[in-house]
């Protein structure tokens, strides 16, 4: 399943407050190229157009969808198609800053540590990823996956892998920084009701786990999801529910 950008769009505030809490920490960089790593429709890129300026920010991701929106927002600021796993920059950056993507690929504190090697000295990089895997929006999912006759998809997990501690990013980070500045912020999202927490999910974390039901199964999937994200995000005293969402925030600055 590809990603949606109007999908994902529809939380924009809740998604691109993270981006904002992540770039008030990044300090003065100069005029050396900005980057936004998995800039996905351009919500976070618009962020550093305001701050630095249409002329030294880029924007990168991997999915034409994300890209075109990000275009259509942005039609003055540039934006490349690259898999973040090999891209490397054409000149060091100033800042190297990832909105809610390196989660998503494996062994990324490796790339993390090769990423600072990218930045002029007293550039940034800047990371925000959720580390929400334990929170019941995610644990249901598995829970979904391995009941109704949609289970033998799922005998191997499409679990992503959990984050690594503050601590490890702290050491792999570290010696060639000479600021590491390390924070995990839970927001409570007020959600109209569990609804739209699989509206919420489905954009991000429920994908995987759709693709590999078969699409003659999925409308039930959601169904059993619904049902259990229901019973473990129960009504405030005004009707709504709450989301709890942890996420992890590095910000390094290069020796």
């Amino acid at each position: 399943m590809a990603w949606s950008a109007e999908r994902y769009l529809k939380f924009e505030d809740e998604r691109t407050r993270p981006a904002r809490e992540l770039l008030s920490r990044v300090p003065y960089i100069g005029d050396a190229p900005v980057f936004d790593l998995g800039c996905g429709p351009g919500n976070s890129t618009e962020l550093l157009v305001e701050r630095f300026g249409v002329s030294q920010v880029s924007g990168l991701d991997s999915d034409d969808d994300m890209l075109a929106s990000a275009r259509r927002r942005l039609p003055d600021t540039p934006f490349l198609k690259g898999d973040l796993a090999d891209w490397r920059p054409a000149a060091s950056a100033g800042l190297l800053f990832a909105n809610a993507v390196f989660q998503w690929l494996p062994d990324h504190p490796a790339l993390l540590e090769r990423l600072m090697d990218d930045l002029v000295p007293g550039g940034a990089l800047a990371v925000q990823m959720p580390d929400n895997l334990d929170e019941p929006s995610h644990l249901m999912m598995e829970e979904s996956a391995v009941t109704g006759p949609w289970r033998a998809r799922f005998s191997t997990s499409v679990r992503r892998p959990p984050l690594p501690s503050a601590e490890s990013y702290y050491d792999r980070l570290a010696l060639k920084s000479s600021r590491v500045d390390l924070w995990r912020t839970t927001y409570y999202h007020v959600m109209t009701g569990p609804d739209a927490i699989v509206d919420w999910v489905r954009a991000t974390g429920l994908r995987p786990y759709l693709e590999r039901v078969p699409e003659d199964m999925r409308e039930d999937f959601l169904v059993d999801y619904t049902a259990r994200i229901a019973s473990v995000y129960p009504a405030r005293a005004d009707g709504r529910v709450l989301l709890a969402f942890p996420r992890l925030f590095i910000v390094a600055v290069k020796a």
